[in-house]
C-alpha cells in the first residue's frame, strides 16, 4: 500500500516537535512503499499530489490528546477560511478531494505532549516515552504487524 507519513510541528518548540520526530524515525527506516515529509505546519501546498497514495498519515503533537497517542481516521472539513497558520488536516482532506480528486484513506496520529511554551530544541521525557509508544504502533501498522 503506497502510503505517505507528514510530520508536522516546530522541534524549536520543545513538546511540538513531536510530529517531525516521528517522521524523521521512520525516514531512517526507509520502509517500501512508504514516503514521508517533514513541516513546521501544513498548507495547502500539501494537497498537491495526495491522489498518489492510498493512505495519508499526519502526525502531530497535542496538548489536550489520549496519552500516549490516538490513531483515528479524517473526514475531510469545508474550510471557514484560510490562512498561512491554521490549515487543519481536514482542511487538507477537503482540498485534496474537491481540487485534486484525492481518495485515499487519511489518519491522524497525535501524540500528547506537555510543554510547548518555551523556545527550546528538546522533547520532554514523558513526550520522549510517548513517541517511543507511537513509534512501535506506526512501524507496527505500516510493516502490517
Amino acid at each position: 500500500m503506497k502510503t505517505l507519513v507528514i510530520g508536522y510541528g516546530n522541534p524549536a518548540r520543545q513538546d511540538d516537535g513531536l510530529g517531525p520526530a516521528l517522521a524523521e524515525r521512520i525516514v531512517r527506516m526507509n520502509l517500501p512503499g512508504v514516503d514521508v515529509e517533514i513541516d513546521y505546519q501544513l498548507n495547502v501546498e500539501h494537497c498537491d499530489g495526495l491522489s498518489a497514495y492510498e493512505q495519508v498519515i499526519f502526525i502531530d503533537a497535542h496538548m489536550d490528546g489520549v496519552v500516549p497517542f490516538s490513531f483515528l481516521e479524517v473526514a475531510a472539513g469545508a474550510p471557514s477560511g484560510l490562512s498561512s497558520h491554521s490549515v487543519s488536516p481536514q482542511t487538507i482532506v477537503y482540498l485534496a478531494k474537491q481540487l485534486f480528486g484525492a481518495a485515499p484513506t487519511f489518519y491522524v496520529l497525535a501524540i500528547a505532549g506537555y510543554l510547548f511554551d518555551q523556545i527550546e530544541e528538546k522533547l520532554s521525557s514523558r513526550a520522549v516515552e510517548n513517541l517511543n509508544a507511537a513509534e512501535t504502533f506506526l512501524t507496527d501498522y505500516l510493516t502490517g504487524q
